[in-house]
């Protein structure tokens, strides 16, 4: 019927107040306006070819309707996806009966994506897009991560171990608290697997991402220790109404935890919701910086003296055997046994 009004718009104008009778069994067509049958000569064989556009037009748009119904109930879920082609930034994912876009902000900043490559996608939303509505997918969300934890841990799908936090930077490292519901199920253990095997699919279907897996500490001076792991002899105070933490750990701990370019304290921030502010016990990172390169100078300094004396000493000793006297020389030659010489016949 829809079809049938545009192909009668297009010749007659716009219609006011029409209604299309069609007989199914049959296929003819009647316009009524008020009762009067305004149906032009000939407008079936005139409106045959309008109405099969406007057809295939609604068909489509059903079944877009119908697809985007489906994949809304799979939002925040995984799904299994292959890169369709890659559009400058944009990179579009074929899920099978529907495209997916996955926009530079949701992708993962150490990954490299390839036409036909196979990956795990997060599913964030249906979006209006330049197409109308599009279906959206990350590689950066925190919930790829849970989800891929869910699928690897049985404990975490069955909700023996429960993930409380997460903080994460794409690509590079992530940090993940877990906390156990259930008596005697360590919930470390559960994610980590029987010699590391669960953690390590996670870590290889996100493409090396280093993964830090701890449990999650009510007490948040335990939570933000367990969270600057892997340093260790750790003293915090916290002021809770601020959210911040002053943090103080032993000189030789302090590059492990504030890590390489600050992302061990930053992702631990992240993790707990406090402002961690680090030093060591000599200081600041600066100061205990300006004191081993201090510490280091001297050493080396040190070191040569000692080297250049124990050279001065070997080359004294060696100048001594080359400097023996004359007479001392003499001396020795005649202290060597005579060779008789030979007789004559």
């Amino acid at each position: 019927k829809h079809a049938i009004l545009a192909a009668y718009r297009k010749d007659y104008g716009e219609p006011e107040d029409i209604i299309v009778d069609l007989n199914p069994e049959t296929g003819e067509v009647a316009l009524t306006k008020d009762k009067k049958n305004i149906t032009p000569s000939g407008f079936g064989r005139i409106a045959a070819q309008t109405a099969k556009q406007v057809i295939l037009q609604k068909i489509r748009e059903a079944e877009k309707n119908a697809v985007l119904s489906e994949y809304s109930s799979k939002i925040g879920t995984i799904i299994s996806g292959l890169i369709q082609r890659i559009s400058g930034p944009i990179v579009t994912v074929s899920l099978g009966k529907a495209e997916a876009i996955m926009p530079p902000g949701e992708q993962s900043q150490n990954e490299k994506y390839m036409v036909n490559q196979r990956l795990k996608f997060y599913v964030v939303g249906i979006k209006e897009g330049n197409r109308g509505e599009e279906i959206i997918v990350s590689r950066a969300a925190n919930g790829l991560l849970e989800g891929l934890f869910k699928q690897e841990v049985p404990e975490i799908a069955s909700g023996a171990v429960e993930v409380k936090a997460i903080a994460r930077e794409a690509g590079s490292r992530s940090k993940i608290a877990v906390f156990s519901n259930q008596m005697g199920v360590d919930p470390v253990g559960s994610c980590v697997g029987q010699k590391g095997v669960r953690v390590q699919a996670v870590i290889n279907e996100l493409g090396d991402e280093k993964i830090d897996v701890i449990s999650f500490q009510e007490d948040p001076v335990e939570f933000i220790k367990a969270a600057l792991s892997p340093a260790k002899d750790l003293t915090v105070k916290i002021a809770e109404k601020e959210k911040t933490a002053e943090v103080t750990v032993a000189d030789d701990q302090l590059s492990l935890a504030i890590g390489r370019d600050g992302q061990n304290v930053r992702l631990a921030a992240k993790l707990t919701g406090f402002k961690i502010d680090i030093k060591g016990k000599s200081g600041t990172p600066r100061e205990v910086e300006e004191k081993e390169r201090k510490a280091q100078k001297e050493a080396k300094i040190a070191l040569g003296v000692e080297k250049g004396t124990a050279e001065k000493e070997t080359k004294s000793k060696d100048t001594g055997k080359r400097d023996q006297p004359a007479d001392d020389q003499t001396q020795a030659k005649k202290e060597l046994p005579l060779k008789e010489e030979p007789k004559k016949l």
